[in-house]
């Protein structure tokens, strides 16, 4: 099978757009003693992943911007599912927890959509060899993005997150990573998914370190890709994503990254014009005044919690 040719999809090209708001926005920040508090002229996302085996994702819709009453949180990632191996195939599993919040989608998903937020799937490897980076062929690459396609379109998600961790690849005599396996599978869960849903690349492991980027349209196939490593500010580089309103250089860990440092990391952000912010571990508690010092340099409004009913 040929690799389709892939149209840039409207949710891109609004980025794009941004992406010369953006350079004013940084010299706007240059240029104003007060630029920490200003909001920025693009609309930087905060990605928020949510560990659901023990939590709710519907914890996520607790959280609104204190003027706007608007979605504190842009991105909410279901962690997780996983690229399994049977053994002659990858294929795509639910473990127990991502299953019962995938079918009670109309307490955990739907709510978390009706405030604005973008409810995502992240997959990632399960110690068993199948992996993004090690299909063969666009064939076998499509198979698995087939599957993902279908779990997105059955339980009305907005995209699918790649997290190439605990692949173990080579495992039970699957192949080692290459340069065009993350292309394909990205190029045809693209074609799949068409041009509004949203594919996110954590930039870690082979899918990020062995992938030629310049072998597939990756400007055209995937809409962000961010900073894997808690607490740290440190921007991927992936050819085709030079666009920095596409990048997340800020990773913090909200049960164990300072207020201090995340907030910093927030009006780091704003300043070198990066487009998302990404935070890991959303619990059942209120984390409003830490998200507070987020959204502040991000959105230019504080967080406040809602206590959404679960049932």
């Amino acid at each position: 099978m040929s690799q389709p040719r892939i149209r840039i999809h409207r949710f891109r090209k609004g980025l794009a757009a941004a992406a010369g708001l953006a350079v004013a926005a940084v010299g706007t920040v240059a240029a104003t003693p007060a630029a920490a508090t200003e909001v920025p002229e693009y609309d930087p996302q905060l990605a928020v992943y949510v560990e659901v085996n023990s939590n709710d994702l519907a914890n996520v819709a607790d959280y609104t911007l204190a003027d706007s009453g608007e979605a504190a949180i842009d991105m909410a990632m279901i962690f997780a599912a996983n690229i399994n191996y049977d053994g002659e195939k990858a294929y795509l599993h639910f473990n127990e927890r991502v299953t019962e919040t995938l079918k009670d989608a109309e307490n955990q998903i739907r709510p978390v959509q009706e405030q604005g937020t973008k409810v995502l799937l992240s997959v990632l490897g399960n110690h068993q060899g199948a992996g993004f980076a090690n299909f063969t062929s666009y064939e076998q690459a499509d198979a698995f993005a087939a599957q993902l396609a279908d779990a997105v379109t059955t339980y009305g998600l907005d995209g699918i997150d790649f997290d190439d961790e605990w692949t173990e690849y080579g495992a039970n005599g699957t192949p080692q990573p290459n340069a065009e396996s993350f292309g394909w599978l990205a190029t045809a869960l693209r074609e799949r998914l068409g041009d509004d849903k949203i594919i996110t690349l954590y930039a870690i492991g082979p899918s990020y370190t062995t992938t030629d980027f310049t072998l597939f349209d990756a400007e055209g196939v995937l809409d962000y890709a961010w900073n894997p490593y808690y607490p740290t500010y440190d921007a991927p580089t992936v050819p085709g994503l030079e666009d920095r309103t596409r990048i997340g250089a800020a990773a913090i860990d909200l049960a164990n990254t300072s207020a201090a440092t995340a907030s910093g990391f927030a009006n780091r952000t704003v300043a070198d014009g990066y487009g998302v912010y990404v935070a890991y571990n959303l619990t059942a508690n209120d984390q409003s005044t830490y998200l507070s010092g987020i959204t502040q340099a991000l959105k230019g409004e504080a967080t406040e919690y809602r206590a959404a009913p679960k049932g």
